[in-house]
This record gives C-alpha cells, sequence and structure tokens, in this order.
C-alpha cells in the first residue's frame, strides 16, 4: 500500500513541533514555537485548546502528576494546564542569549532529555544537549552542537538516537534505561541538504526511526541498522516532527513549519495524517517529578 498524506486539520502555525500524544487522555499537543503556544487536541471531537506561554516553546514533555514540563527559551518549567500554573524547575544556558531551548523528549529513565540551539546565523557549534532530572539537576551531555535535534530511543529502550541538524549526522548512543547513563556512541546516519537534514524524531514499534527531513521535504524512515527504508515526499518543503499517535497508536502525524515567501494557499505549517505506514508507535515517557 502507497503512502498516502492528508491534513490531519485546518489550522496552519508558523512552526510547529513536538507532537505527543497523550493515552490518559486522548489528547494530541504540539507546540508552535514562535506562536509561543501548546496547542493540545482532543483526538475524537478533533477540538483544540491553546496555551499561551511568554516566550518561545521549544519542546515539552508529559509528567506523572498530569503537568507538562516545558522549554520556554532558556527556562525549564513545570506546567499545569489545570490551573495554568507555572514553576520554575532549572535554568539552561541564561548566560548564551542566542541559544535557545530546541529539540526535548522524557527518556526511558523519566528524565527529561533537552538540547540546545544557535539561533544566530551562520550558527555556530555554542549548543549542548543537557539531561534534567526531577529536582532540577542539569547535567551536561553533550556540547559543541548547533541545533541539538531528533532525540529518540529504541523499543527496549537501551539505544538513545540524537542528531544536529546542522551538520546532519544521527548518533546512536547505548543507553541504560534505568539511570540514563550512556555507553558506546557510533554514527548512526549521515544526511545532506537534498536526503533531508535531521529534525524531530520517533522510534516505531520494530525499532525503525522516522526522521523529518527538514531541508528536503521529506519523512525518512531507517531500519536499526541505518539503512533508508523510505524517503516519503510530504506536501510541505520544510517538516519538522513525527508522531506516532490515536488509540491504538498506529496514525503517524507530522508536523511542519512555515518558510518565509511562501505562497498564499501553501500548506506549510500544516498538521499532517499519513496513512499506509502498517506499524504502530510505541508509548509515550513520563517526566518523573520525584526521581
Amino acid at each position: 500500500m502507497p503512502f498516502q498524506i492528508s491534513r490531519l486539520i485546518e489550522p496552519t502555525y508558523k512552526l510547529a513541533e513536538c507532537p505527543t500524544w497523550d493515552e490518559t487522555t486522548g489528547t494530541l499537543y504540539w507546540t508552535d514555537i514562535q506562536g509561543c503556544t501548546i496547542q493540545a487536541m482532543d483526538w475524537k471531537s478533533r477540538e483544540i485548546r491553546t496555551y499561551r506561554f511568554e516566550n518561545e516553546v521549544g519542546s515539552f514533555g508529559l509528567t506523572d502528576d498530569s503537568r507538562l514540563i516545558v522549554s520556554v527559551w532558556d527556562n525549564v518549567i513545570l506546567f499545569d494546564p489545570g490551573t495554568g500554573a507555572q514553576e520554575v524547575l532549572a535554568e539552561v544556558e541564561p548566560d548564551l542569549p542566542v541559544t535557545r531551548l530546541n529539540d526535548g523528549k522524557i527518556g526511558p529513565d523519566g528524565a527529561y532529555w533537552v538540547g540546545t540551539m544557535d539561533t544566530s546565523s551562520p550558527r555556530e557549534p555554542i549548543a549542548s544537549l543537557y539531561r534534567i532530572d526531577g529536582t532540577g539537576r542539569v547535567d551536561s551531555i553533550r556540547d559543541g552542537l548547533q541545533v541539538s535535534n531528533g532525540l529518540a530511543w529504541s523499543p527496549d529502550g537501551t539505544i538513545m538516537y540524537h542528531s544536529d541538524s546542522s551538520p546532519g549526522w544521527i548518533e546512536a548512543y547505548s543507553f541504560e534505561p534505568a539511570t540514563g547513563a550512556l555507553g558506546a556512541k557510533m554514527l548512526f546516519a549521515q544526511q545532506t541538504n537534498e536526503t533531508g537534514r535531521p529534525d524531530g524524531a520517533t522510534v516505531d514499534a520494530d525499532g525503525n526511526y522516522w526522521s523529518a527531513g527538514v531541508s528536503a521535504g521529506l519523512l525518512n524512515c531507517f531500519a536499526p541498522d541505518g539503512s533508508l527504508l523510505h524517503a516519503i515526499p510530504v506536501p510541505a518543503p520544510k517538516p519538522t516532527m513525527p508522531c506516532f499517535c490515536g488509540p491504538e497508536l498506529d496514525q503517524l502525524v507530522l508536523t511542519s513549519l512555515q518558510p518565509g515567501g511562501e505562497p498564499e494557499g501553501s500548506l506549510s505549517g500544516s498538521l499532517f495524517l499519513i496513512e499506509g505506514h502498517q506499524t504502530k508507535g510505541l508509548p509515550t515517557y513520563r517526566f518523573k517529578t520525584r526521581p
């Protein structure tokens, strides 16, 4: 069955990112980074709620107490969608005004893994990857990055994937699910502008790594050995991140951004539903507020 792609909903966003599935409420979340919002869509009714923040929201994750952990520029906060209450948990790179928090996900260890990016042009390797636990402890994991991205874990939690969008590499680390300790690292894939430099990513139940090829209008799917299984053209030039969602985790959604100069009627900034993939996703990890 060939891949079929359609719009999930009508609204478009300046920079839609970080689609995240909450199976307990049947909600699909995503951020509009430049709009400084998190969107929450009830999967059955398609009703959308909007939560606004004081600055750009790079990424977020679910917590074990029904809150969200949210990256708001250089602050990591705990946000209660029910009351709107916000609690600052940690600061990241407050001394580097040109960097902001970018791609982040909760790992099998219950920590928030989040990286930064250089917002200036041309970008310099001044960004890093961090691990943040429920006490607010911030551990630096890897430096020398330009745009930290592509975090995802294998189905058994023993491999962590991570990328840098600017040079285009995707790396794979051995990972200890209980503690978050990293082991040996290897180059998983090397992408170019033409093949799709890696943006956000997810892993399916078969262990395949799905990566938004933001520079080429592609959704790339890699086998666990790093070989390319699919390069799926999408109807927007800059896709940003895939996510498996829905009650059976069999619905694949892809976010995208709006580049400057797009013609009227463009689908850029849409959320897309991709069918024909014949696989399912993995349950979403939750941040341990009390590690």
